[in-house]
């Protein structure tokens, strides 16, 4: 079964999906998340649920042995947090902070929100065990094909993801982390190809996705000189489930053609 790691040994070893189509050598910020939000959740506090994750890429991580680092920053009655490392040659090459809350009444009365327009393709349309990512552009029909999707449309995209780590469940905060991290696809996937790599990413959470589909919707792209922000709305076939946030520098000399390059897996705009 496909995964983006494998174990050997006492190691975690990257499988194609981990690795970045910026540079084979080093690991893909998908990955990475989900690491993160893994390590993360082995500190997850009974009756607690994951609000907000934050990752810095502020390395990029090679696609080599790593250490994973965790502690408790705060355990709180109703708020914990716990923050998380990557280190490689004894240097920190991505952190995470998650936000832990505990659940409760809603008060009454009503707020304003927004009308929710989140596309859903048909039912089957991607397998339990991880599919392809399926896209739609504007007004088009849902598609697999990379290079139809290649425009200046909006754009969302539908996934089920396979296990992070080969032979374990992958889980619903690790599936909110990943996607997290594919906000730049749906936000900077533009007529010329996807050009911006991820310097953050942000997921903050009203609830866990439920089920194995997951999509993304991109809300809004702010740009100026090289550093720009995408923002997406995370759903699954029930409703909204949260937001992602991306903060991402230009990267146009390595501009990546999805038109002309073949991705099987879950395309991803990061170091």
């Amino acid at each position: 079964m496909v995964s983006f790691f494998v174990r050997q040994n006492d190691q975690l070893v990257a499988e194609k999906l981990a690795v970045s189509p910026w540079a084979p050598d080093k690991l893909s910020g998908t990955g990475v998340c989900g690491l993160l939000a893994r390590e993360i959740e082995t500190h997850c506090p009974d009756g607690f649920v994951p609000a907000r994750l934050t990752v810095d890429l502020h390395q990029p991580v090679a696609n080599a042995a790593f250490d994973m680092r965790s502690r408790v920053v705060r355990r709180g009655s109703r708020i914990a947090v716990v923050d998380a490392a990557m280190v490689q040659d004894g240097q920190e090459r991505a952190r995470a902070s998650a936000v832990y809350l505990i659940t409760g009444d809603e008060p009454p009365g009503r707020v304003w929100s927004s009308a929710e327009d989140l596309p859903m393709p048909p039912q089957g349309c991607v397998l339990p065990e991880g599919s392809p990512p399926l896209f739609k552009s504007g007004e088009r029909e849902w598609t697999s094909d990379f290079a139809a999707n290649q425009n200046a449309e909006r754009k969302v995209s539908w996934h089920s993801l396979p296990p992070l780590v080969a032979d374990e469940p992958i889980t619903p905060f690790q599936r909110a982390a990943i996607l997290g991290d594919a906000t730049n696809h749906v936000c900077h996937w533009g007529s010329e190809g996807a050009g911006y790599i991820n310097a953050d990413v942000t997921v903050a959470l009203s609830r866990l996705p439920i089920g194995y589909e997951l999509g993304l919707r991109a809300d809004n792209t702010i740009a100026a000189d090289g550093i720009s922000i995408g923002s997406a709305t995370l759903y699954d076939r029930t409703g909204p489930v949260g937001t992602c946030v991306v903060t991402t520098l230009s990267n146009a000399r390595r501009r990546i053609d999805f038109a002309t390059t073949t991705s099987a897996g879950l395309a991803d705009e990061s170091h």
